[in-house]
């Protein structure tokens, strides 16, 4: 499903990063619920009201002659997620006032077209509420008053910001039709691996213009298989902006991602895996979405019999959360192996659907528990009474258990891999749920 993205913007030390937090409610520099997964990021998913939407920090846009290029780094992560972004908050400083910077910002914003919410952060009282009228010289209509550090008045930001989510388009899902998005970082081989797959034979070919989400989505049909391709290309550098583009191209993947079935992460063989990889693997994981490793460009590789091999474990070492996806060594520029790619998105798509019956799921519960014991903790023992399948895409289990604070996530493993050995559940990410239950309850 599509998440709508709502982006961060203002100047320095207004208090976006606070707001962020506030409206996602996580420090994000912290977080470490997923081990393996990479989180110095500045995105992350949000809800309001049972809708969800993804929000993206920026840092702050600074407006300045400079050979800094911190300065002109951040000011082009910005101008990215505007471009990017369904909804802009806009976060002024209540207690400093319109600043010459906040009006070069909002002439930026209002030339963009895109819906923006005045925040007029740092209103910590009824006696400072008086700050904010000086901001409609801004020109961007009614600010909102709030306090990010105190949590005051965000319920009324985020009323505003449903009023402009739910009128982004939703696309209808299609249970025949397979998503797919190639996603990883820019002039790793997207587009000529795009290139590839509607070049084979047996393949239809037509442009579907306009999903409103600023791209050209093209159907696919493959020895009786549909499927969409996502574009994610065009990530480019300014010719004027001498930065590496990399750590942004993440913004753009989020949207291919959230719309598709199974992403297909590109990696370049050259350079291996790298920081931008984990991160877009990391959003990946985190989605549910069924994942395929294409490393592109092996034509490239000196080779002998043993380096797709140490290759492979130099891939599962570096994205180890991501040992369920298969690794195809391919070659957009030669075509070597790209036509297995549609059988291995197919099986993918098929093991995100798989349903296994609550009386089978049981017995493998009890064979793992005789096999390897479950923890204990203050003397107690954890005790496993049922697991029944929640829901697909991905796999959701429920494990009913006596104390599921005695769960250690070594066991959770434990249970995920004797799964995997079972039924397979290639290609897809698997989700483990702990629902308490008391002794003397009916099983």
């Amino acid at each position: 499903m599509y998440k709508p993205l709502v982006a961060v913007v203002g100047r320095p030390n207004v208090g976006k990063s606070t707001l962020f937090n506030a409206i996602v409610k996580k420090r994000i520099s912290i977080v470490e619920d997923i081990p393996g997964v990479t989180r110095d990021r500045i995105y992350f998913d949000a809800e309001w009201l049972g809708h969800e939407f993804t929000m993206i920090d920026t840092g702050g846009i600074e407006f300045v002659d400079s050979d800094n290029h911190i300065f002109t780094s951040m000011r082009y992560q910005a101008e990215l997620a505007i471009r990017e972004a369904d909804v802009i908050l806009y976060v002024v400083d209540g207690k400093t006032g319109v600043q010459p910077q906040d009006e070069d910002i909002a002439h930026l914003l209002r030339s963009s077209g895109k819906p923006v919410i005045l925040v007029v952060n740092k209103i910590d009282s009824v006696e400072q509420e008086m700050n904010i009228y000086e901001f409609y010289n801004l020109g961007l209509g009614d600010p909102i008053g709030v306090s990010a550090v105190n949590l005051m008045n965000l319920g009324d930001l985020l009323d505003e910001v449903l009023t402009y989510i739910k009128k982004v388009p939703q696309e209808e899902d299609s249970e025949d039709i397979i998503h797919i998005a190639l996603v990883g970082r820019p002039n790793v081989g997207k587009s000529s691996l795009t290139n590839a797959l509607l070049g084979q034979e047996r393949v239809i070919v037509s442009n579907v213009p306009g999903t409103t989400r600023d791209s050209i989505d093209t159907s696919w049909e493959y020895e009786g298989a549909k499927f969409v391709l996502i574009d994610t290309a065009g990530m480019r550098r300014k010719s004027k902006v001498d930065i590496p583009v990399e750590r942004y191209s993440v913004v753009r993947a989020l949207r291919a991602v959230d719309r598709s079935d199974v992403a297909v992460l590109v990696i370049d063989a050259v350079d291996g895996v790298t920081e931008q990889d984990k991160k877009i693997a990391g959003y990946v994981h985190e989605a549910g979405k069924g994942c395929i490793i294409v490393v592109n460009k092996w034509d490239l590789i000196d080779k002998d019999s043993k380096t797709s091999q140490k290759f492979e474990e130099d891939i599962r070492r570096e994205l180890a959360f991501l040992q369920y996806a298969p690794i195809l060594f391919a070659s957009a520029l030669t075509k070597q192996r790209i036509n297995r790619l549609a059988e291995m998105v197919k099986s993918v798509s098929e093991q995100q659907h798989m349903r296994v019956s609550t009386s089978v799921l049981n017995e493998l519960i009890s064979d793992a528990q005789l096999t390897n014991p479950p923890p204990s903790k203050g003397g107690k023992l954890l005790k496993i009474y049922y697991m029944t399948q929640a829901s697909v895409k991905p796999p959701t289990f429920i494990l009913f258990v006596n104390e599921p604070q005695i769960m250690h996530f070594s066991y959770l493993r434990f249970l995920e891999n004797r799964l995997r050995e079972t039924f397979g559940f290639e290609g897809t990410p698997i989700r483990l749920i702990l629902r308490g239950k008391k002794d003397g309850d009916d099983k």
